[in-house]
């Protein structure tokens, strides 16, 4: 089964990242390339990437016929959430349970910042 580790960030966290020195930032990143290894090692990598940040993506603006069908409202062309998806992992795992051990060793973990889901195998 293949899960979806997701990394969030938001302004706070931003905020730490670019507080640490380059010591620090340094061995940030060297946890999430042992972890990737690591993943790898086990053949249950299947792919990971760090995402730009949010302000050079676009969204496309909903459609208000479209959410007047659907009678959804909407204040922006924009996700309503103060996080934002950073980077993820993609593996392929025999349990959930495993998933989560990997999402566990996401430096990102301990902040709550980290979610794992299921991918539709629809």
């Amino acid at each position: 089964m293949k899960y979806l580790i997701m990394v969030y960030g938001n302004p706070r966290s931003r905020a730490v990242w670019d507080s640490f020195t380059d010591e620090q930032r340094a061995a940030g990143m060297a946890e999430h390339t042992a972890l990737r290894a690591a993943m790898d090692a086990a053949g249950e990598l299947v792919l990971a990437e760090r995402l730009e940040d949010p302000s050079t993506g676009t969204r496309l603006p909903a459609q208000p016929a479209a959410l007047a069908a659907l009678g959804l409202p909407s204040d922006g062309p924009f996700a309503e959430a103060k996080e934002h998806l950073a980077g993820f992992y993609l593996v392929d795992c025999a349990s959930p349970e495993r998933a989560r051990e990997w999402a566990a060793g996401i430096p990102e973990a301990a902040l709550g910042l980290v979610e794992v889901r299921p991918v539709w195998a629809g």
